[in-house]
Formats: structure tokens, C-alpha cells, sequence
């Protein structure tokens, strides 16, 4: 027997009452009001047989373990679901990336360093989805403002793989004053190793022979960071 047009059309918002369409409570409500979900389900319009949009998006949601999680799968990972082919998979990645460029963008003033937080809000969002570790050094005026963020390693990182001269090259070209250095963890524990003790009393004992202040050195893992300043680890008083 033939299937009825209900049984294998693709369920769509307009399938929901109006006022429990994303779109509709977006226009009255704004986007605050409404869940990821929600937000998902506009951008992917429809759904699929047995799931509305929004349905999808709670699907993505758990699949993912959240919008940190879509953020990290590859864009053949997010492809691949139930629904998401490559235009889908492609609004979602373009959404999230837009997000994360609104993030970083300062029209005039340049982002002060005030604590360990601040520092780790630059660059959480992207270190966070690598999937290996990379050295990122913040070049810092005297009023701790930031004027470059440069990525100088990829890769295993320890206190004999990495040049701590090439750390310091810009910020001597530049006069910086200070810099503060930055590492991920790709397997999301920002928890400090042995390794990472010794490249951090290296880099910090090299910052005082170029009298050049090194403010910390942060770890970040999944929705954490550690601060080696703040930990007391390669730091001496």
C-alpha cells in the first residue's frame, strides 16, 4: 500500500501551533526568549519523518552534548545525522562561526587582560574545539591591553620541544610589555602537567632576563581553564 503525503512528508514548523513556532516567538518575544533548539529549528526549517525542526535540534543538542559539541564535530560528523545534509550542516557551522566573530569583535577599544577570565574568554571558544594542541602568545601593552594574539606552536608541546625564544620575538619587535601565554588540552582537562610546569618556569624565567612580564600562562580545557599564575606552578615568588 502507497503511503499517505502525511506518513512521509518532512514535519515543518508551520506543523506547530503559531505561537510555538521559533520564528513567530523570535519576532515577539526576541531570540533571547528562545531555546537552542529553537534557534536550531530556524535555521534547519524543516525536520524529518516522525520529528518537527525543533525536535531535530533537541536531537543535535543531545547528540553533540550541546552547542560546544556542534561547534567541535566536523562538518562531516554534523552532515552525516538523520536530516542534516551538507546546506544544513553548512547554516549550522556559518551560524556558530558568526557567533563566536560577533564575540571577538571591539569596534574601538581593544580587550584589557584584568584577570585570568578575561584572558581565557578570548580564546576559549576556538582553543576548545581543536583537536590538538596548539601555543597561542597574547602581546600586551603597559595597560595590559591586548594588541596581537599569535599562534606560535602546534603540536605535542613541552619545555623541549618549544623554542621559549620564539615566544618572545614579536613581543621584543613590538615593545610589548608584557605577554601572557596560552595552551589547549584537546582531551578537555585543563589539569597542568609535569611538562607544562617546566615550559611555564622556563617561559617565565626567560620573560626576566628580557625584562619582559610574563602575566600567566593558561591551560584550556572543555568549559574550563587552570591559570599557572594563580596555581603557583612554575611561578616563583
Amino acid at each position: 500500500m502507497r503511503k499517505s503525503r502525511e506518513t512521509v512528508a518532512a514535519y515543518r514548523i508551520t506543523d506547530l501551533d503559531r505561537d510555538e513556532r521559533p520564528r513567530e516567538r523570535l519576532e515577539r518575544l526576541g531570540p533571547g526568549a528562545l531555546t537552542t533548539a529553537e534557534l536550531l529549528a530556524i535555521l534547519l526549517r524543516v525536520g524529518v519523518q516522525g520529528e518537527n525542526a525543533v525536535q531535530v535540534g533537541q536531537r543535535l543538542l543531545a547528540r553533540f552534548k550541546g552547542l560546544h559539541g556542534l561547534h567541535r564535530a566536523s562538518f562531516q560528523e554534523v552532515c552525516s545525522e538523520k536530516g542534516i545534509g551538507p546546506a544544513k550542516a553548512a547554516q549550522i557551522k556559518a551560524a556558530i562561526e558568526l557567533g563566536n566573530r560577533l564575540r571577538l569583535e571591539v569596534p574601538e577599544d581593544k580587550p584589557v587582560i584584568s584577570n585570568p577570565a578575561t584572558a581565557a574568554a578570548l580564546v576559549q571558544y576556538e582553543m576548545s574545539a581543536l583537536d590538538h594542541e596548539e601555543l597561542w602568545v597574547m602581546l600586551l601593552d603597559i595597560r595590559n591591553r591586548v594588541q596581537d594574539i599569535e599562534r606560535i606552536y602546534k603540536g605535542s608541546l613541552n619545555a623541549s620541544t618549544v623554542r621559549v625564544g620564539e615566544l618572545f620575538k614579536k613581543a621584543i619587535q613590538t615593545s610589548s610589555a608584557s605577554i601572557l601565554v596560552v595552551h589547549n588540552h584537546p582531551s578537555g582537562d585543563p589539569s597542568a602537567s609535569p611538562e607544562d610546569i617546566a615550559l611555564t618556569r622556563a617561559i617565565v624565567q626567560a620573560g626576566k632576563l628580557l625584562d619582559i612580564n610574563v602575566l600567566d600562562h593558561l591551560i584550556i580545557g572543555q568549559g574550563r581553564y587552570v591559570s599557572m599564575k594563580e596555581k603557583g606552578l612554575g611561578y616563583v615568588n
